[in-house]
């Protein structure tokens, strides 16, 4: 029987939108937070732990970290155009992109770093990401096919 499972995360970021009319054009931060489903199948009748599972929700939270949480949390986002990008030198923390980062294109980019990062069987799914209380952008496979 297919089954999704989610875990979820919060990570702490800034970014500018250039070309944006309206204070998102300068830097500014978001509480960031992401929903990440997985889908496999799991053998209900078969007795042992490992067909009981889709995954560990440790293990999926150990890849998401990894891939996502360790490399966003605490970035400074820009465009690779961004009238910002002098403060590279400056600041650590800060990730040059070739897009513009939105929360849309920050959705993608997260997708990109995990669709392929999961066990045989098991395929990415859905993945939410919220940057404020009302706001958020969605990926899904079934639309993505």
């Amino acid at each position: 029987m297919k089954i999704r499972l989610t875990k979820q995360f919060d990570f702490e970021a800034a970014h500018a939108l250039e070309g944006y009319e309206g204070k998102c054009r300068d830097i500014h931060g978001h509480s960031y937070h992401l929903d990440v489903t997985v889908m496999g199948n799991v053998d209900f009748e078969s007795g042992e732990l490992d067909g009981s599972m889709v995954m560990d929700f440790k293990f999926l939270k150990s890849i998401v970290k990894k891939n996502i949480i360790d490399i966003f949390d605490h970035q400074l986002i820009l465009s690779k155009k961004s009238r910002f990008v002098h403060l590279v030198t400056e600041n650590e923390r800060t990730m040059i992109v070739d897009y513009v980062p939105t929360c849309e294109n920050i959705l993608i980019d997260i997708v990109n770093r995990l669709q392929n990062k999961f066990p045989k069987g098991i395929k990415l799914f859905h993945v939410f990401l919220r940057e404020t209380p009302r706001s958020f952008a969605e990926w899904s496979r079934e639309d993505n096919l």
